[in-house]
C-alpha cells in the first residue's frame, strides 16, 4: 500500500485572486492548472511551495465548501516550512496582511511567524 498523505483542500472566496497572492506573496507554483467551471468559478487548482502542496478552489455553499468568514474561528492552522521566516514576513506585510505573531526566534522550533491571509486561512511559518 503507498503511504498516505494528507492535503490540505482550501475554498476561498476569489480562486484567481488567491493564487496570485499565494504565488507573490508564499512564493507559490501552481503544479495544477486551474479548472474554470461554466459558472466561471475555479472549480480546482493546485498549488505547491517547496513541495508542501495544496488544493484549492472558489467557495461552493451549497456543498458546503466554503471560505473562512472573520466572524467565525479558525479550527485548522497551515503550517508552512519555509527557508527563511523574515524574507516571507516581509512579503506578507508588503501586500497589507497584518502578522498575528512573530518573525521570532522560539527555540525549540526555530523562527516563526503567523498571520492571517487575505482569504481568512491562518498559517503558521517556521524555518527550523
Amino acid at each position: 500500500m503507498p503511504a498516505s498523505q494528507l492535503v490540505p483542500y482550501l475554498h476561498v472566496a476569489d480562486a484567481r485572486a488567491a493564487i496570485d497572492w499565494y504565488r507573490d506573496v508564499l512564493g507559490a507554483a501552481v503544479v495544477f492548472p486551474p479548472i474554470e467551471m461554466p459558472n466561471g468559478k475555479v472549480g480546482h487548482v493546485e498549488l505547491a511551495v517547496n513541495g508542501a502542496r495544496w488544493m484549492m478552489s472558489d467557495e461552493w455553499p451549497e456543498l458546503h465548501a466554503e471560505a473562512p468568514r472573520g466572524d467565525r474561528g479558525l479550527p485548522v492552522t497551515l503550517h508552512l516550512t519555509v527557508g527563511d521566516v523574515d524574507d516571507v514576513c516581509a512579503r506578507v506585510t508588503a501586500s497589507g496582511t497584518k502578522l498575528d505573531r512573530g518573525p521570532e526566534d522560539a527555540p525549540p522550533a526555530g523562527r516563526v511567524a503567523s498571520f492571517r491571509d487575505p482569504f481568512g486561512h491562518r498559517w503558521f511559518l517556521n524555518q527550523p
